[in-house]
């Protein structure tokens, strides 16, 4: 029997440990090593926290390495220690130098949450879902000195539900890229599946969500604003600011459905224990699900039981 390959995974964010847990369990391949990103401080106090690939290692039992910059020669020469015959790759968080694109026999793939070539770039997640797409996938591609220009071995496409958000669709996409990439690694390595170059139409850039982008803008149509509370649940969040007084607020919109209505954008149209209709520059959205600033989580009904709103309000 042949030995199992050396695999050395590369990866920081969650959506990439499901990917190492199934590579570390499946018997095909032996994990030689590790590569993440630093921990880094956190919340108020600042503590350093690992990210979630060290942490999945470390219950792994396996090696770990957290280069600042991988491009360095003393980084470059600390993988090729681990002699690897093929790299994996998901959300790692930094572009691979050519020293280590080359170091590996069968190369290095990576696992992509997007049908590419759309959505190229570290936040495809969110955008298929501000863009009201349909359906999106995961990619299993050959890596190149480009952004997520390599070309590709497979991909699996899932519907985008309407009670999908991008937690939802994260926990999916990264259950089907780490199914699909031990599916596609056999006939990669025997050479039944062939590269196939990404087509030059269709290539979109999904750039950094920031904190910024939560902040919602009443007077857009009431579906993109429903897009995007569900693109940035959990993070950043969408939000609102409230004009109250002694003290105006910030106002986090956790969920929220589509519903008719007509009034000044941003308007308070109703509210009860099911929800708050606020007018949009197309028709209305009921928040069910709020945030004030400070506070935890809560239904409108909990929310209004301590705070003052009513229709004829804005939110701004």
């Amino acid at each position: 029997m042949a030995a199992p390959l050396r695999v050395v995974f590369m990866g920081t964010a969650e959506l990439a440990c499901a990917s190492l847990e199934s590579l570390a369990r499946s018997g095909q391949f032996e994990v030689a090593g590790v590569v993440t990103q630093p921990d880094k401080p956190q919340g108020r106090s600042l503590q350093l926290q690992p990210p979630p690939v060290k942490v999945a290692a470390l219950t792994l039992g396996l090696p770990i390495f957290q280069p600042i910059k991988l491009r360095q020669e003393p980084a470059v020469q600390t993988v090729a220690q681990w002699r690897p015959d093929l790299i994996i790759v998901a959300a790692y968080g930094q572009i691979l130098p050519k020293s280590v694109l080359t170091l590996p026999r069968h190369g290095c793939v990576n696992v992509h949450a997007s049908l590419l070539p759309k959505y190229r770039g570290a936040a495809p997640i969110q955008w298929s879902i501000l863009n009201d797409d349909p359906e999106t996938g995961v990619t299993i591609m050959m890596m190149d000195e480009g952004l997520d220009t390599g070309a590709i071995l497979t991909q699996r496409r899932t519907r985008i539900e309407p009670a999908d958000n991008a937690q939802t669709l994260h926990d999916r996409l990264a259950r089907l890229g780490a199914e699909l990439l031990l599916e596609t690694l056999p006939g990669y390595v025997s050479g039944t599946i062939q590269p196939v170059a990404q087509p030059a139409a269709g290539a979109l850039y999904a750039r950094k969500i920031t904190k910024d982008d939560g902040r919602l803008d009443w007077k857009l149509p009431a579906r993109t604003l429903w897009n995007r509370v569900r693109a940035f649940t959990p993070w950043p969040s969408a939000y609102t600011k409230v004009a109250a007084q002694p003290q105006p607020y910030s106002l986090k919109i956790w969920a929220a459905d589509l519903v008719a209505g007509q009034g000044s954008p941003g308007e308070i149209l109703s509210l009860d224990a099911e929800g708050l209709v606020v007018a949009c520059g197309e028709q209305a959205l009921k928040i069910t699900a709020v945030q004030k600033e400070g506070k935890r989580r809560m239904s409108v009904r909990e929310f209004l039981a301590g705070n003052a709103l009513r229709p004829g309000l804005s939110f701004e």
